[in-house]
């Protein structure tokens, strides 16, 4: 399993890119496309066009790292939406890695403290 800081956010970009970019092409649509820092220690991924390879790209302390998955059955299950990135909680990620189509999920309404008084 794959961990990192509790204040590491995660952004998946929503328009597949080409499985040949590495470090420096997948920076630039990092700051391009989704308009952020490759350098802030945030993690961003990257769905091949056939949808069945994932790249993430994070800056660990002095160098930046890329994980690279390929399924061998199957596609990473990647949200339709218009706007170009969508930031996604660490338990998402693992279903989404797990091949877990977690936007289908339905959420339990959090507890507020002060609404049940």
């Amino acid at each position: 399993m794959l961990t990192w800081p509790s204040d590491t956010r995660i952004y998946l970009a929503l328009r597949p890119v080409d499985m040949r970019k590495s470090f420096d092409s997948l920076s630039a649509a990092v700051m391009e496309v989704l308009e952020r820092d490759p350098l802030s220690g945030h993690l961003f991924l990257f769905r091949g066009k056939g949808g069945d390879k994932l790249k993430a790209l994070y800056w660990d302390r002095n160098g930046l790292v890329i994980w690279y998955k390929r399924l061998e059955k199957g596609r990473f299950k990647w949200p339709q939406r218009t706007q170009p990135s969508l930031e996604i909680t660490p338990q998402e990620l693992s279903l989404l890695l797990d091949g877990i189509y977690f936007t289908k999920l339905k959420r339990l309404p959090l507890f507020h403290a002060q609404a049940a008084l």
